[in-house]
């Protein structure tokens, strides 16, 4: 048993909750070595996808279907960062309910809580979750912004080397941009295994290792994981430029450096 003052805590729900915190803080870098070592990564092969859409951007000279698609895409964040504010508001309001809250969920045969200080850091842990995805998405909403303004900021005119050089500084800002928001949507599924604590530290280390398992085989093993492999395979066959430069701007090291 571990006293934290009134909140104790025993080893089962100390290894349960060390179990997400170092899942919940460390994937994206496990998910970043599992990428180096070969096969399929979603986010790590849209790095390459997404650089070559800028600088086929930079060389079009109509670019009004390029911002359609990024409106499409700052759409989608803002109504994510939305759901998001009104889940962390509800979690808040039955955290914040007082003895009444806890009473009424205790009650409840499924749920395993022995105090209402360990409920109040179970919730708590939940809006911690959900408050990081918030914060992804903002982040990402504000990025992709800048890229809208970087798209209408690229003259229609000018020789390869120059449009490749713009279409480069416009995938380094898209790329972190789209890797916020997909680290806010990862925040749902770890906010959905923060929950399963209120039902035990078993059942939590299983929802853990469930949100874990489906986000790497979503990235590495889906179908659309393998259809994305096969076009940036394309993409790195075919130069987007006659530059010399070009073969370096798809690069795979390259664009995992560009992520915050």
């Amino acid at each position: 048993m571990i006293d934290l003052g009134p909140l104790s805590l025993d080893p089962l729900n100390v290894a349960a909750l060390s179990f997400f915190i170092v899942c919940w803080l460390f994937y994206q870098p496990i998910l970043n070595l599992l990428s180096r070592r070969g096969g399929a990564a979603i986010n790590t092969d849209l790095m390459v996808v997404r650089s070559a859409w800028m600088h086929n951007m930079a060389r079009r000279d109509g670019r009004f279907m390029d911002g359609q698609l990024l409106a499409q895409t700052l759409s989608s964040s803002s109504f994510f960062a939305s759901s998001n504010l009104i889940l962390i508001a509800a979690t808040a309001g039955v955290l914040f309910g007082g003895q009444a809250s806890f009473r009424n969920v205790s009650s409840l045969a499924v749920v395993h809580t022995s105090s209402r200080l360990l409920f109040q850091a179970q919730l708590g842990l939940v809006v911690l979750t959900l408050a990081r995805g918030l914060l992804d998405f903002i982040w990402g909403i504000r990025q992709l912004n800048y890229v809208l303004a970087a798209i209408g900021a690229i003259p229609e005119h000018g020789d390869d080397r120059r449009r490749h050089a713009y279409g480069d500084a416009a995938s380094r800002i898209l790329n972190p941009a789209l890797h916020s928001v997909n680290s806010g949507v990862r925040g749902y599924y770890f906010a959905l295994a923060a929950a399963a604590w209120v039902f035990g530290p078993v059942t939590f280390i299983a929802a853990t290792s469930g949100a874990v398992s489906l986000l790497i085989w979503r990235q590495r093993r889906s179908t659309a994981a393998y259809a994305i492999a096969d076009l940036r395979k394309l993409l790195e066959q075919e130069p987007l430029n006659s530059t010399p430069s070009s073969k370096k701007a798809i690069d795979p090291g390259a664009a995992r450096a560009s992520l915050p």
